[in-house]
């Protein structure tokens, strides 16, 4: 099986630009990631739930890591999401990318038929024996309805099954758990936390990194921030948080947009806004943001020096 894989920094889960018929938008694709790339950040996540994973076909996957691919062209280590309801069918994506190439994948605890502890752990490691690549457990049970137990992911660390967490939570107490329970088992599991506006505290807590869909907008400045929590400067570090905090407010400010809508809607128009993308075409049945709503992004990201 797969060497211990670990990953630290900013890793930013990939939105994707569409057009207005639907299809990818390759041109800004490549704008998109050569963009996040030159701002220096450490790897890429492709299929997270920024990156629609839940609302692609296995072609539209395979097209998003292709290109992917294609672009990042070696500079990066690529992690990509391998989600869906079921053990069997999250092997079969999980063997397609290991065709494609990744460097490591993703994938979350069964949904739909939802699971206890010992059946989630049997889906991890059903997963790991069938493809060898590394694992990453994505922790998001506002998604799945499971919540992984900081106990269990350490002792599936321990054996070998996982090589990270992608820890999209919001329980910060389970976080801290884990992190202290990593390290007396001699840190085998990469951590890395999805929040936007509280890395500083995943970082005092221990985090290896982060996966923030927020520096799809400003990769810059997590950059800057974990360069700072490398040198000690925690003073620059909780400044760069709380100016990302206000940025983060583009997905506070819309009115009649919910959930993904108000989301990846946000990412994806303040991209549009900025020049990045092309439109903010959003995936059915999901509506993109319009009029008002775009003018109050605007806003934030004028605020934020961004446009």
């Amino acid at each position: 099986m797969s060497e211990r894989f670990s990953i630290k920094g900013v890793v930013p889960p990939v939105v994707v630009p569409m057009t207005e018929d639907g299809e990818i938008d390759v041109p800004a694709y490549e704008k998109h990631l050569n963009r996040m790339i030159d701002a220096g950040i450490d790897g890429l996540f492709f299929l997270g739930s920024s990156g629609e994973v839940a609302f692609s076909t296995d072609e539209r996957r395979r097209q998003i890591i292709e290109l992917g691919m294609r672009i990042n062209a070696g500079r990066l280590p690529v992690i990509a999401g391998c989600i869906d309801m079921q053990t069997n069918r999250v092997i079969e994506h999980a063997k397609a990318m290991e065709q494609l190439g990744v460097d490591a994948i993703v994938a979350t605890a069964p949904f739909y038929a939802i699971p206890g502890p010992t059946t989630v752990a049997n889906h991890f490691r059903a997963i790991k024996e069938a493809v060898d690549l590394p694992l990453f457990a994505y922790d998001i049970p506002v998604c799945v309805n499971t919540k992984l137990g900081w106990q269990e992911l350490a002792e599936l660390g321990a054996e070998g099954t996982l090589d990270g967490v992608k820890d999209s939570s919001g329980d910060d107490v389970s976080f801290r758990f884990l992190v202290l329970e990593n390290e007396r088992r001699g840190h085998p599991l990469t951590l890395l936390t999805g929040h936007e506006v509280v890395v500083d505290g995943a970082y005092l807590a221990g985090a290896d990194g982060s996966v923030p869909g927020l520096a799809n907008i400003d990769p810059v400045s997590y950059v800057e921030m974990w360069n700072a929590f490398q040198r000690g400067d925690w003073a620059s570090v909780k400044a760069i948080q709380d100016r990302l905090a206000n940025l983060m407010l583009i997905t506070q400010v819309t009115r009649g947009a919910a959930g993904y809508g108000a989301g990846v809607g946000a990412f994806k128009t303040a991209l549009w806004v900025m020049g990045v993308f092309n439109t903010n075409q959003m995936p059915a049945p999901v509506d993109r943001l319009t009029d008002e709503n775009v003018e109050a992004i605007r806003r934030v990201l004028m605020d934020a020096g961004l446009v």
